[in-house]
């Protein structure tokens, strides 16, 4: 799955690069064209092991210690590190004629969750992620970590009004599956096999009310009494999941 180079005007202009570390991330990052990529910093041992890559990009050899200091050393960097600028958000119209399910988070704001949530869609052949342009975490290097290489297979389309957005998705022909614990049914209750698009509220609050009032059904994922709900990455994995299998 390649991100496919369908964009609306930069709204990455004027982002501050960020540091992108870890083995899946930066290759993903360094094969996709529309990535711009300043500096790669890699330590011997990862030069030896660094395969071909799509740019004329020479990396810069340096020890472990330069990357943890240039990148705040908190992150597992695997000896790799590129210092790249956030991708341009993507127009809807494209992600409606891909025939793939899509995923839509309603103000999602933790960069980690995102990236979690982007490495599952693209693990379960989801064709784009939808976040909303206020209240949506922007593109980070612990997103980018999360995302393990999916923030440059993926395309992330941003809109700023969900409830129209909702509407031009279900006119284009998908069923629009909110998820939320109050669901009159469980997902795997639902024919699935069609062009579906799958809801996410944020973290907490769930679903905004007109954003499930956009949605087609409001389901649930079942489970035992003992929890009320998961996190949003951990529930988007599993939807996606079983949307995979019904299509399968």
């Amino acid at each position: 799955m390649k991100r496919k180079p369908i964009h609306i005007s930069d709204a990455s202009a004027g982002a501050a690069r960020y540091w992108m570390v870890g083995w899946h991330a930066v290759l993903a990052a360094l094969n996709n064209p529309e990535r711009e990529i300043s500096r790669l910093l890699v330590t011997r041992a990862s030069a030896e092991a660094l395969p071909k890559y799509s740019r004329s990009l020479t990396p810069e050899l340096v020890e472990g210690k330069e990357i943890e200091r240039v990148t705040g050393g908190d992150a597992v960097h695997q000896g790799i590190a590129a210092l790249v600028k956030p991708l341009a958000r993507d127009a809807l119209e494209p992600a409606l004629v891909t025939g793939g399910p899509l995923v839509i988070l309603d103000q999602v704001t933790d960069p980690h969750n995102i990236g979690a949530i982007l490495r599952s869609a693209a693990a379960f052949g989801a064709t784009a992620l939808v976040v909303t342009r206020d209240h949506s975490a922007r593109e980070t290097a612990a997103m980018a970590k999360a995302a393990s290489g999916a923030l440059d297979l993926l395309p992330v389309v941003e809109v700023t009004n969900l409830a129209q957005a909702l509407r031009d998705i279900k006119e284009a022909g998908f069923w629009v599956l909110g998820l939320d614990g109050a669901g009159k049914r469980a997902l795997h209750e639902v024919d699935t096999r069609g062009t579906c698009a799958l809801v996410l509220g944020a973290e907490g609050k769930g679903m905004r009310r007109l954003t499930a009032e956009g949605c087609d059904e409001v389901v649930r994922l079942p489970m035992a009494p003992a929890m009320e709900s998961l996190n949003v990455s951990n529930a988007a994995a599993i939807a996606l999941y079983q949307l995979y299998v019904s299509r399968s």
